[in-house]
């Protein structure tokens, strides 16, 4: 297992130290409460601080940190005063690290995300057993959890599916296993479809779900999309996911905040009729039903 070097800074400036970690080459950098003061409910797109916060940056274990320590002490205006130290760090596996805590998660009556090695003994449950790979998608984002609410309450049985930015290909899995006939999974990261492959054997339901990258055409017109991505792509993506669909189709979007609704509704509104949205911890989902006709 590969060794890496932790360098910790206490300092009264740690958007200042995680600049300068991330300038100097950290792999990653972290912020972490220094004393036991709550941060409680944050709005969207913030990202509060605590009075007192320690910024750990990752290095890899042949890094020279003098000048990093350089930097902070130069560039920083408590440099002087601030802590500095370093640790080795063996690797982890992440993911595991991940599976170890989480728990089965239920949406709707009957649907549920079990991680693995946890079983549901619910009955007449729908369970997706999921290994998010390094995609993402577990269910308990958000936007996640409002896409997988949304199939939970509505019948799909022999419907034809597109998730389009699949992720770990929980969203078109559950589906499936929902009673979904067939499922595209589409994505631009490599790693999102290997997961989803993955996932789909470990559910028992490869067979039923095509994977392809954005470059492939996907010709079939189907009865649901799902898009759980980003407001920006969102609204570009709206002449190209409104033809995918039958008339009369569902469209589900997600990913974005309550802030950013209205404009992503109205990059859809002239092929769709909306449902009332859903909303969860600041972030929104948009659904509807694709109009027979585009309207003037």
């Amino acid at each position: 297992m590969s060794t890496w070097l932790e360098l910790t800074v206490a300092s009264r400036y740690p958007d200042f130290v995680e600049e300068i970690l991330n300038a100097c080459g950290a792999a990653s950098v972290t912020m972490t409460d220094a004393a036991d003061v709550p941060v409680l409910e944050p709005l969207p797109g913030e990202t509060p601080l605590w009075p007192a916060t320690i910024t750990r940056g990752l290095f890899l274990s042949d890094t020279d940190l003098e000048p990093v320590r350089a930097a902070l002490a130069e560039q920083l205006p408590d440099g002087a005063e601030a802590t500095i130290e370093v640790l080795a760090v063996e690797d982890r596996d992440w993911v595991r690290a991940w599976l170890d805590h989480a728990q089965p998660l239920q949406f709707g009556e009957r649907l549920w995300i079990c991680p693995s090695g946890h079983s549901v003994t619910a009955e007449n449950a729908v369970i997706v057993h999921l290994d998010p790979g390094l995609a993402f998608g577990t269910g308990t984002h958000p936007s996640t959890a409002l896409c997988l609410e949304w199939l939970s309450q509505h019948e799909i049985s022999d419907q034809v599916v597109l998730d389009y930015g699949c992720g770990s290909g929980v969203l078109g899995i559950a589906a499936l296993k929902l009673g979904a006939r067939r499922a595209t999974g589409i994505d631009i990261d490599p790693q999102a479809l290997i997961a989803t492959r993955a996932n789909a054997i470990d559910n028992d339901v490869a067979e039923r779900l095509f994977c392809a990258d954005i470059a492939q055409a996907v010709d079939e017109a189907v009865d649901i999309v799902l898009a759980n991505i980003l407001a920006r792509p969102l609204i570009e993506l709206a002449p190209k996911l409104a033809a995918s669909l039958k008339p009369g189709g569902a469209i589900v979007l997600a990913g974005l905040l309550e802030r950013q609704a209205d404009e992503v509704r109205a990059a859809y509104a002239p092929w769709f009729e909306f449902e009332p949205d859903g909303m969860r911890e600041g972030w929104t989902r948009i659904s509807g039903r694709k109009l027979n006709t585009e309207k003037g």
